[in-house]
């Protein structure tokens, strides 16, 4: 399998940012999942899966910083204009270096509308903090837009999930691939470019797939990725 696409997520929840090539560190591609909106009435970060409006602005970097791109397409970095979008008090927060974040989850029952805080891993705003790279392959993904699913790296072929429990090379990077990704309320979620709402989606995961989709991996040797790239077993 090669890498038919590299994504990166700034701002949790919101849309990221196709790249080329992208820098594998310790905390996954650079600048992902590196920031958060936290409701300064709960002092809690947001999901899309609480607040599925944050599916629709975007987020990318610049100049070390980040920006957001709300719907109407106004660029911006400002707490109170993000906050006037989204109809709340929300501020743009980095990651801390040693303090895992605490985030909106709901309760095991989705349908019933309770919440519950969780801390993610460490240092990202990643939901686990073994999951620092997702990946899935074009012939998982079948029909379905891979921008339902978040991932960072699409492969091109099929058989990311025999990789599970092994280490793999893509490009310059060195990674244990370790388990595959649960999938939640988010993958029906209406998205800009016309992907509406699909219940059938996470119904197809669970019937088929058991509930998951894509696989998580940690980067055990740092390195640059690039589009094109072809990832091979360590070893093969």
């Amino acid at each position: 399998m090669r890498i038919a696409e590299l994504w990166r997520f700034p701002v949790k929840s919101l849309q990221g940012e196709r790249l080329g090539t992208a820098e594998l560190g310790p905390l996954g591609l650079r600048g992902d999942r590196q920031w958060a909106l936290f409701d300064l009435d709960t002092g809690f970060g947001l999901t899309a899966r609480r607040v599925p409006d944050l599916l629709f602005a975007g987020a990318r970097i610049r100049d070390g910083g980040v920006e957001v791109i709300l719907p109407d397409g106004t660029v911006t970095a400002d707490d109170a204009a993000i906050s006037r979008w989204l109809g709340r008090p929300v501020a743009l927060r980095p990651t801390a270096p040693s303090v895992a974040p605490t985030i909106e989850a709901p309760d095991d029952d989705e349908e019933s509308g309770g919440w519950h805080p969780f801390q993610g891993g460490a240092r990202t705003f990643h939901d686990n903090g073994q999951a620092r790279v997702t990946l899935v392959s074009t012939g998982t993904l079948g029909s379905w837009d891979r921008r339902r699913f978040r991932v960072n790296v699409v492969l091109d072929g099929v058989g990311e999930d025999d990789l599970v429990g092994s280490r793999a090379r893509l490009g310059a990077a060195l990674l244990d691939v370790w388990g595959p990704v649960p999938r939640c309320v988010m993958v029906t979620r209406p998205q800009p470019g016309a992907i509406g709402r699909d219940t059938g989606v996470l119904k197809t995961i669970h019937r088929k797939r058991g509930g998951l989709l894509a696989v998580a991996a940690t980067v055990l040797v740092p390195g640059t990725v690039t589009v094109g790239d072809e990832l091979v077993r360590a070893g093969d």
